[in-house]
């Protein structure tokens, strides 16, 4: 009797504790972020980067971990009043992402740890209002593979906050998350 309500308390706790970890496969995130610092070119006064990224828990990798794939998409923007003219320039970038969670704290379930990959394509668009000659742009649109580190903190089931290194719209990006 002993051994079978251990077993019984047993599953339950490590049901429980699978259960709390914040990703898992099946699992969808949507953060919302806002940038600080920037990877993209440009002069003058920087519009505020902001970005929203989604992942979804496609595969458990047997261990304490998840690969999810989703998508990504930022803009950002700088003006540069010269003498004269102003030169805009508008950054968007859509990428589609893959990330490792891991899920080996069972003593903070909350907490997200993920690193991954992401192809971009960022779009740039260019203008110019003035006189004279305006400033070489040399900033073009291109396809690039670029990295990201983040962690995401949950304080209800399915609300929290994230924080995220690597190439976006943004070096760093923190902001609201949401689990669905």
């Amino acid at each position: 009797m002993k051994k079978t309500i251990f077993v019984i308390l047993a599953v339950f706790a490590a049901t429980v504790a699978y259960a709390q970890q914040p990703f898992q496969e099946g699992t969808t995130m949507a953060n919302l972020g806002i940038g600080v610092g920037t990877n993209l070119g440009g002069l003058g006064n920087a519009r505020p980067a902001i970005s929203i990224a989604v992942d979804h828990g496609f595969w458990d990798v047997g261990g304490p971990g998840v690969i999810s794939l989703g998508g990504y998409l930022g803009n950002t923007g700088y003006r540069y009043n010269g003498m004269g003219y102003t030169s805009k320039w508008n950054y968007m970038v859509i990428g589609v992402r893959g990330a490792y969670h891991y899920n080996g704290f069972s003593s903070v379930p909350e907490l997200d740890l993920y690193g991954g990959l992401m192809l971009a394509y960022n779009i740039v668009n260019y203008s110019y209002d003035g006189s004279g000659t305006p400033v070489a742009n040399s900033y073009g649109s291109g396809l690039g593979l670029t990295g990201f580190v983040g962690a995401r903190y949950f304080f209800t089931d399915n609300f929290g906050a994230f924080a995220e290194l690597g190439y976006g719209v943004s070096a760093l990006n923190v902001g609201v998350t949401f689990k669905f």
